[in-house]
């Protein structure tokens, strides 16, 4: 599962979960916590369809309104109901990295192996 994940991050450049179940919740959750760390700076778009993701906003919303996330967290996830307008919202995106996860140095990637991710985003 990670190396196809690392393999998704090396080439994609946002990330739009659709409707799913808890594999798709898994995988956009882990690509949300490597967007905390600043281990990529690619955008992730809920697709909102017909208020999929509701309950899941409010959960963020209720656990950074109780100090369990950070303000910034909120921000990784974009969220739309219509494609239309998730690609309005993703040109229009202003990242705003975290300045304390800023200061770590993931070029090494994770144990011994050296990873080199392109960090730039292309749209």
């Amino acid at each position: 599962m990670q190396d196809r994940i690392w393999k998704t991050v090396n080439n994609s450049d946002a990330f739009i979960p659709l409707p799913g179940g808890i594999g798709t919740l898994e995988e956009n959750f882990q690509i949300t916590s490597w967007d905390q760390l600043n281990i990529h700076y690619k955008l992730i778009g809920l697709l909102n369809v017909d208020g999929f993701f509701n309950k899941l906003l409010s959960f963020l919303d209720q656990a950074r309104e109780e100090n369990f996330i950070p303000h910034l967290v909120q921000q990784i996830f974009i969220s739309a109901s219509t494609a239309k307008e998730m690609i309005d919202k993703l040109v229009d995106f202003v990242y705003k990295q975290d300045p304390v996860a800023a200061q770590v140095d993931w070029s090494k990637g994770i144990g011994s192996k050296r990873r080199k991710l392109d960090l730039s985003l292309h749209l």
